[in-house]
């Protein structure tokens, strides 16, 4: 059976290896870190996390990282994007190559809208965005979805990952249950 084809469940998830063309041409099957999502933060006061490792609420009850906001739309209360995020570690000599996240909604009105990745430059005052995937994850699931791909060097600088978030009802809730990074090795 080929890597393609092989399939694996893994927390009711299934993984599907990906596969990213080397710098030097060669084709390798990129490796997919597990990271903590639990660890992601709200990005202003208009949106809360919470987790319950009985019953999250949301679907099959499966605990996660339950997000929920104070206002409909993607744009926060004080401007900018709806977001949870957090900084992340990526192992010495590794590319992330994407991200990789497992949700479930209560509704398809509010949902993920943009997965992002960005580096802190030196001085420490502004990041670039260098993974900007703006498409909208509608499907109420559980489901899997991975990122737009990137090539980036982790050893140029920090990084921060983002998962905005578009609400069309206050009552709504969206649970993350799992966050992933594509890695090949440089």
């Amino acid at each position: 059976m080929s890597v393609q084809e092989q399939q694996q469940e893994n927390a009711g998830f299934e993984v599907k290896p990906k596969h990213h063309k080397h710098p030097k041409g060669m084709e390798e099957q990129a490796q997919l870190m597990w990271i903590n999502h639990f660890a992601l933060l709200p990005g202003d006061a208009s949106v809360n996390t919470s987790f319950n490792a009985v019953n999250s609420g949301v679907g099959g009850g499966l605990t996660g990282l339950v997000i929920t906001s104070t206002t409909t739309g993607e744009i926060a209360s004080g401007g900018g994007n709806k977001v949870v995020h957090m900084a992340i570690e990526v192992p010495p000599g590794y590319i992330v190559n994407g991200v990789r996240v497992g949700y479930e909604l209560t509704s398809g009105s509010s949902f993920i809208s943009q997965i992002r990745l960005a580096q802190v430059q030196d001085p420490p005052q502004s990041a670039i965005v260098l993974l900007d995937d703006g498409t909208d994850h509608t499907n109420i699931g559980p489901a899997e979805v991975d990122s737009a791909t990137t090539a980036i060097d982790a050893a140029d600088g920090p990084l921060l990952i983002s998962l905005r978030t578009n609400f069309g009802s206050t009552s709504d809730k969206i649970a993350i249950r799992a966050l992933g990074l594509h890695l090949t090795e440089k």
